[in-house]
């Protein structure tokens, strides 16, 4: 019998499960003695008993819950406490839909993980460069990069693994430039035969806080037109054209939102666009089939995290207006109603640096932004060690307060 298996040699448990019993006998023999006839006389023996036998279990049960703890969280004991804390209190935070790609979202999620696990993330799956772009070509599966940026941002593994899924080879003829991550999601992939469930399946290595599902699962490709008609195909190519972009479609046009994404849109309390490449990252989400008209339809608050830097080959001179002006074009006004700026300074050495890389800070122009409708949340919003970028915990305090704000 599978009961017996605890009486097994090795287990740490007999013992344990021994003096809780004897606990048990030594209170009830206490409490025998108190009802007797002779309680009297026998009084301060019997409670002498009781508070042994409390003692015995109190000391059993303990070791037994440690023993059990030890088992499924190995050398993270200490933990217990954050555990608990993630599944009883952060399950009760708001619903947070973040939509996106790369480094932006991660940053943004990264933040969010601290004050919800409702929380899911929307990526876009029309990279084609890098280690992505050649498991895509290689295994006909959609790209795992920003997939595995977001699930490493929302893990609650521990830091080995969260490195490791981000360790990227250098060296080897066909390893070189590949992430583990992406290789295990491809893997995986492969596995299960459905990416959805591959993603979902990493989602459990990592103990990831939330959801991170892709926007569609159809092979997109990203195309642009630019402002002298001329037409750029891929996601990795299109920063590097030298004309404005005028629009952005994709192929095929008819692909369809995964459900996953369509419901949590439909729950959310708060969606969130950005901060990331506009027309790489953030517009193609928009362009999927029905994302939009969802998005439309929920009474969420609706937020859009501008960029604090421009983006050479994307939006080269963009102001806060345009980038609003951007998402409007693709997916109709209306598609967000509070905007966060950044309204932090950045030291003159690091505008230099982004400067030899034609990359400048994008200036608020409050009256248009208001003429698109729009409320303008200025805040410093920025770290800027080295690089400008969101700071994770600043940006979703302002993001919550709205839904605070809301109730």
């Amino acid at each position: 019998m599978k009961l017996l298996k605890w009486l097994y040699p090795g287990m740490l448990v007999k013992r344990w499960i021994f003096i809780t019993t004897i606990g048990v006998v030594f209170i009830s023999m206490g409490f025998a003695i108190m009802i007797s006839e002779q309680m009297a006389r026998n009084k301060t023996f019997a409670s002498g008993v009781i508070l042994v036998g409390i003692l015995f279990v109190i000391t059993g049960m303990k070791r037994m819950v440690k023993s059990f703890v030890t088992v499924f969280l190995p050398e993270e004991g200490s933990r217990l406490v954050d555990r608990v804390y993630a599944k009883r209190i952060l399950e009760r935070g708001p619903r947070v839909v973040a939509l996106g790609g790369g480094h932006g979202l991660s940053t943004l999620l990264h933040g969010l993980k601290e004050y919800t696990t409702n929380i899911t993330a929307i990526v876009t799956v029309a990279d084609d460069g890098g280690s992505s772009g050649r498991l895509r070509e290689e295994f006909d599966i959609l790209p795992p990069g920003d997939i595995r940026n977001c699930l490493v941002a929302l893990a609650d593994a521990e830091d080995l693994m969260q490195r490791l899924f981000q360790f990227r080879f250098s060296e080897g003829k066909d390893l070189k430039g590949h992430s583990f991550g992406n290789l295990f999601i491809t893997a995986m992939t492969r596995v299960t035969g459905d990416f959805e469930q591959a993603v979902k399946e990493s989602s459990k290595v990592l103990s990831v806080r939330g959801n991170v599902v892709p926007s569609t699962t159809d092979k997109v490709v990203l195309v642009a037109e630019h402002k002298d008609g001329s037409q750029t195909e891929g996601e990795s190519k299109i920063p590097q054209s030298l004309s404005p972009i005028r629009k952005m479609y994709i192929r095929p046009e008819a692909c369809v939102p995964t459900k996953e994404a369509v419901d949590a849109i439909r729950k959310a309390d708060v969606i969130v666009i950005g901060p990331g490449s506009l027309y790489t990252s953030l517009v193609p989400n928009l362009l999927i089939k029905g994302i939009a008209a969802e998005i439309f339809r929920s009474k969420a608050q609706k937020v859009f995290v501008c960029n604090a830097m421009t983006q050479h080959g994307e939006t080269d001179g963009y102001r806060v207006s345009d980038h609003l002006r951007a998402l409007i074009d693709h997916a109709g006004k209306g598609i967000v109603k509070h905007v966060i700026v950044n309204g932090g300074s950045v030291p003159e050495e690091i505008l230099s640096k982004y400067a030899r890389e034609y990359a400048y800070p994008v200036v608020l122009d409050s009256e248009n932004v208001k003429k698109l409708g729009c409320d303008i949340i200025k805040s410093d919003i920025v770290s800027t060690e080295g690089y400008v970028r969101h700071n994770p915990t600043r940006l979703v305090r302002l993001i919550l307060n709205l839904v605070a704000n809301e109730d």
